[in-house]
């Protein structure tokens, strides 16, 4: 990126709205943006380059085959300079070769051959705009990360009412600065610990008692957490996984082990999450030799194992805003509310694991996320995705 970070290209289309870009222009350079302007041949039909050229203080660039400006600045050159490319307004039709990945002018190569975030601004008559095969070009360029920033609702040049109007000069200069200098992390000096994965319950030197937890969802939220700017302890059990980088792991195998590394940090944290999938139960002793197989039956005793979460939540000082994990079978929403009040929890997560295809082992999931007198539903997505909902609603609640 650019040491200003508001280096700005502006892609012009064909389109009345066209007449705004000027205005636009002189508004981004208030805001100390540097822009520079590419047009379309259909565009100059609205604007004239001459007048881009004097609002922006640079020469418009329109050819793909110009020497000279190859000479100055090469369309490639060009596409790396800009820290965000805007296509206002973006017609139809540069929408439907953006999709396509068409690149048959020096607007549309740019797009192809920028690094930088890309924007549109959608601006046609609203029946264009409605029609199947504009709202599928739309979507491929949504899932391509594109932003696409309006339409806007009303009076249209053509006399239609509707949704196709390009946004305000000063709607796009907001949602370009917004986009170029974005806030600060949202756990940005947060401390974040989080325990995943199962824990191993020894029965003797070679066998244990477990469950089929991956740590998938755990280790999701701790690289979730670290996207928005937390340090992040991670508490895992034994998991085939690699941990994510820049946080501090801690690995356990029993729930002992994790309930002692879960109260050494909790006090420390700002946020403590249990994700893992704690025995709820271990041997009451351990064999010190490998049991051999004696008989038709065999009788374990066991004996209950701490309450990490409960314990995490019932600290009287230094306690952290506590989230638990709730993996049921049945009655989903009852059983989990009433973990989240007798354990004393501020949030809890719970999914049915019975359901296949998410929960444990899976790539996806799907959640109900509870507090007190609230609660949010997370369809079904990848982990990545869930979790980082998960836990930027933590942190609107710190926040």
């Amino acid at each position: 990126m650019s040491q200003t970070h508001k280096r700005i290209l502006l892609g012009i289309s064909g389109g009345i709205a066209a007449y705004k870009c000027a205005e636009l222009v002189r508004r981004l350079k208030d805001q100390a943006c540097e822009v520079r302007v590419v047009m379309t041949e259909s565009a100059k039909q609205f604007i004239t380059p001459l007048t881009m050229q004097a609002v922006s203080g640079e020469p418009v660039a329109d050819s793909l085959l110009d020497p000279a400006a190859e000479a100055a600045m090469g369309h490639i050159e060009l596409a790396k300079w800009a820290d965000l490319v805007l296509v206002a307004p973006a017609s139809s039709n540069i929408i439907a070769k953006m999709a396509a990945g068409i690149a048959d002018d020096l607007l549309t190569t740019l797009l192809l051959a920028t690094p930088a975030k890309v924007a549109i601004a959608p601006a046609m008559n609203q029946q264009m705009y409605a029609h199947p095969a504009t709202q599928a070009n739309l979507s491929t360029l949504a899932n391509r990360e594109v932003a696409i920033w309006g339409p806007g609702q009303g009076e249209q040049a053509c006399g239609d009412v509707g949704k196709g109007r390009m946004l305000e000069p000063h709607e796009l200069v907001a949602l370009a600065l917004g986009e170029l200098t974005p806030e600060a992390p949202l756990l940005a000096g947060k401390t974040v610990t989080i325990t995943a994965g199962p824990t191993r319950e020894a029965l003797d030197p070679v066998r244990y008692i477990s469950n089929h937890s991956s740590g998938k969802m755990g280790y999701a939220l701790a690289e979730a957490a670290l996207a928005l700017g937390a340090h992040v302890h991670l508490i895992s059990g034994p998991v085939a996984l690699t941990p994510p980088p820049d946080c501090d792991v801690h690995m356990v195998s029993s729930a002992l082990d994790m309930h002692q590394a879960a109260m050494k940090l909790a006090p420390n944290s700002d946020v403590f999450i249990g994700c893992a999938a704690v025995a709820d139960y271990r041997a009451a002793d351990i064999a010190e030799q490998k049991i051999k197989k004696q008989g038709d039956e065999m009788t374990l005793t066991l004996v209950k194992n701490p309450d990490i979460i409960a314990d995490v939540a019932a600290l009287t000082a230094q306690r952290p805003y506590t989230v638990g994990f709730a993996a049921e079978t049945q009655d989903v929403a009852q059983y989990a509310q009433g973990k989240l009040k007798n354990k004393g929890l501020d949030m809890i997560c719970a999914n049915d694991v019975s359901q296949a295809g998410i929960g444990f082992n899976a790539n996806d999931n799907a959640l109900t996320l509870f507090w007190d007198k609230e609660q949010q539903s997370l369809p079904l997505a990848s982990k990545s995705e869930l979790a980082l909902t998960v836990v930027k609603a933590i942190a609107g609640k710190l926040n």
